[in-house]
This record gives C-alpha cells, structure tokens and sequence, in this order.
C-alpha cells in the first residue's frame, strides 16, 4: 500500500510561536493538497532554534491546543513537529510531537544535547530518557521518532527499527559551520552517509526534515530527504531554501526488503545485551559477573 511524506522545510522565526503556526498551517494545506498522510516540519518549528532564555517563554505543555492544532488545516492527516516541552515536573525539553485530529499521537524528547562546538543545547534543556516507536495507524504503522543529534548515535535509530518502526522520522535544525565552503559540503555529505546506513541496515524507510533560514550568525542547510527501505533516495528538498517536498512510500517495498535481507530478524539482542553489560561494568570499574 502507497502513502504519502511531506517534508516541510521552513525558516521558523525565532521566538514567535504565533507566526510559526502561521507558517506551519500554510505547509499542511500544501501538504493536503498533494494528498500526503504525514507532514513533517523541522526541530523546533514552532519556536526557532537559538532560543537561550527564551525558552520558558515559548514553552507549551502537551495538552496546549497551539500544540495539537498543528494539523487542524487537514483532517485525518498526520503532523510532526518539532517544539520546546515544558513538562509537569517544569523540566524544558526539545521535543518533537506527532498529531493528528487534536489529539497526541507520539512524543519524543531529545535524547542527546550537543553541547559543544556551535551548540549549546545542554544548558538550556534536559535530555529525554526514553526511546520507543508511537503506533500511527494504517497505512504507516509504527514510527520511530527522533531530533538532530539522536541521529549522531547509532543506537537510538536501530533501537527504534527493533522496536518495530516502519518509519524512522529525524527533524532537525542542522546548521552549516561555513555554508558553501568544502567544509561544510562534507558535514552534509555526512548526513547522507548516516541516512543512507540506517535505512539499508535498518530495512526501513526514513524522513529528514531539517530547517533553512538564518538565526544570530548560524545559516541552516535544509536539503530534507526521504529514502525507501533499502536506502534509496525517494525525495530531495534542495539546501538553503525553503520547499515542501513529496514522495511516496509503498508498505510492500519495506516487506519484500526485510524479506531478502532479514537482518532485523537475524540481530542477536541476548548477544548485544551481555556485551553491553560487560562494557558498562568495565567503565564504571565494577567486578565482572562472568571472569570468561
């Protein structure tokens, strides 16, 4: 069965969830138009990116119908996007939401912060705790959601896939350290590089949406990208600008792949578990169970 990815990559104005939403339902009717199931716009849409203090300002809650409205422009149509959580416990998280007709469908919470070169996201909100798969319905099934950085650590996207996503959905705020120079041409091809390996080794198909613009100094080089489940290129937005892109994924493709190359199946989970209990205990110095 076909369905339909939108890629939404916009340049969110910073501090302004108002005009974000503006912007947001603009991208879902075009969206709707091209008959797509699911829309995906970047990391942090709906607040811009280099937020520092602003963060409590622009922070919604999970039941904050700015939040769940997102996809109020079409009916039945899923939505992903990326906002600042302020949860129950007043922790700020970079989060990304999966809605649909008003109501939470997924949740993700950024697991890993960079904080070091151009970022420094650990000051400002806490990492999530949680990796998991949200049930979307049919024709998708279950999705793995993510931000940015979680791509930047192979086990999170993997975990996903053995969690049983049929879809991997990463949005992003990626920004180009010198746009246009060799330099940064090679951080993108990067990005590619790592796409294109989780969904071939993932056997699953994925979305990218990263945002464009420009924010106190930092360009954003969009380029998001929709690849099949043996890592082919479905879809491309172009860098640099903003541009909604749409592919189609076929839900027989991904079966008939992890038929022919069952390596899902074939991950040996007790294996990877006792090594990684043996390499955690090494690290924080504590007696092996098993001196072999």
């Amino acid at each position: 069965m076909d369905y339909r990815v939108a890629l939404a990559q916009l340049a969110p104005r910073l501090g302004d969830v108002d005009a974000n939403r503006e912007l947001i339902a603009d991208r879902v009717r075009r969206a709707a138009v091209e008959g797509a199931t699911l829309a995906v716009f970047p990391e942090l849409a709906l607040t811009g990116y280099l937020l520092q203090d602003l963060v409590p300002e622009v922070a919604l809650r999970t039941n904050d119908p700015r939040l769940l409205g997102v996809g109020d422009e079409a009916p039945g149509m899923l939505v992903a996007a990326g906002f600042v959580e302020e949860t129950e416990e007043h922790r700020y998280c970079n989060s990304v939401a999966l809605v649909r007709d008003g109501e939470l469908v997924g949740l993700h919470r950024k697991v890993y912060l960079p904080t070091y070169g151009l970022f420094d996201e650990g000051r400002f909100t806490r990492t999530g705790d949680r990796i998991r798969t949200v049930m979307a319905g049919e024709p998708i099934g279950h999705i793995g959601l993510s931000v940015c950085e979680d791509f930047w650590h192979a086990s999170l996207p993997m975990l996903q896939a053995l969690d049983g996503a049929a879809l991997l959905v990463n949005v992003a705020a990626g920004p180009s350290r010198a746009p246009g120079s060799s330099a940064g041409l090679a951080a993108i091809a990067g990005w590619h590089k790592m796409q294109d390996t989780y969904a071939l080794l993932g056997t699953v198909p994925l979305a990218f949406c990263n945002r464009v613009g420009n924010e106190e100094g930092l360009t954003f080089w969009g380029g998001s990208r929709l690849l099949a489940a043996d890592g082919s290129v479905v879809a491309q937005a172009p860098l640099w600008e903003e541009a909604l892109i749409v592919g189609s994924l076929d839900t027989d493709d991904l079966r008939m792949q992890r038929y022919g190359m069952p390596l899902l199946a074939d991950e040996r989970l007790e294996l990877t578990r006792r090594e990684l209990d043996r390499i955690i205990a090494e690290r924080a110095g504590l007696p092996p169970d098993d001196p072999a």
